[in-house]
């Protein structure tokens, strides 16, 4: 093969890889937000070691989420444009001041314009237009959409998060229980002149503590509140059902206990109750003969 020959060979086969290359990077341009979406789940429901969270109340929620959306914003920074030539590029920088900096986001709707905004544009600087992907008003629109299709997660980590404090704090601050003590005085001596009361509370307590364990409200509410509520709604009442079938059987099982060992007292104090009259009869008897006798 001669020398020119080589070159037009050599050209051809880069034109060809760069034809690959770039109808590959459009394909994938165009499934960006999902691939947005994917790195954020995986950063913000994993930790460093890949092994899912759980919102134990100790995480910093806000941490890890600014962590996730820079990752997936360097990933729509990538997307952005094709780079086969190494141009050096501030896709990224620009994205993250105009996105991420809510500083400048707030000074932009603080003043009300429009024209200081990077993204309002439909090229990027030191990019040709034939190797963008992405233009800037997309990247504005798609992370928009980004952000609100993110939301949830954010959302459901901060009420397990919450969850789990409540389920780990139960006692009140201390100014409720000082408040408590004063307000409560009076009942407090109300108990004191009737025990009565004591017992109905002690045993309302009593079964309180059984539902809380047969519905595993702390389980339930774990989830989130919505989903608790309608969990416990739904698992309420044949609790109580089954709770009220077991007293029952509890109650029928003492009772059929009860007149065995009555009949059991009654025999043992059968011998007791006739030995004086059997001692009556043998001295009548006694005393006859020996009245014949004479």
């Amino acid at each position: 093969m001669d020398e020119q020959t080589q070159k037009k060979t050599l050209t051809s086969l880069e034109n060809h890889a760069r034809g690959v290359v770039e109808g590959k990077a459009k394909e994938e341009a165009g499934r960006v937000l999902i691939r947005m979406k994917d790195r954020f789940s995986t950063l913000f429901n994993h930790d460093s070691e890949s092994m899912p969270r759980v919102w134990t109340g100790k995480e910093d929620i806000r941490s890890i989420t600014k962590t996730a959306h820079s990752a997936a914003l360097k990933l729509l920074s990538v997307m952005a444009a094709i780079r086969l030539d190494d141009n050096v590029d501030n896709i990224e920088n620009t994205l993250c001041s105009a996105l991420l900096d809510t500083k400048g986001i707030a000074s932009v709707t603080k003043w009300g314009s429009t024209t200081s905004d990077p993204l309002a544009s439909s090229t990027w600087d030191k990019v040709p237009p034939n190797k963008i992907l992405i233009t800037p008003v997309q990247c504005k629109i798609l992370w928009r959409q980004y952000r609100a299709e993110t939301e949830y997660c954010v959302t459901q980590a901060i009420s397990a998060q919450e969850a789990n404090k409540r389920s780990n704090n139960w006692l009140p601050p201390p100014w409720a229980i000082v408040a408590l003590i004063i307000l409560g005085f009076n009942e407090f001596l109300t108990l004191l002149r009737n025990p009565l009361y004591v017992g109905i509370i002690f045993v309302g307590y009593l079964m309180l503590k059984a539902l809380w364990v047969q519905l595993d409200i702390s389980g339930e509410f774990s989830h989130g509140v919505l989903p608790g509520i309608i969990s416990l709604s739904t698992k309420f009442i044949p609790t109580i059902m089954s709770l009220l079938k077991k007293l029952a059987e509890e109650g029928q099982a003492a009772a059929n206990n009860n007149p065995q060992s009555t009949n059991a007292s009654a025999s043992k104090s059968l011998p007791n109750t006739t030995s004086p009259l059997l001692t009556a009869s043998s001295t009548v008897t006694s005393s006859a003969n020996g009245t014949k006798e004479e």
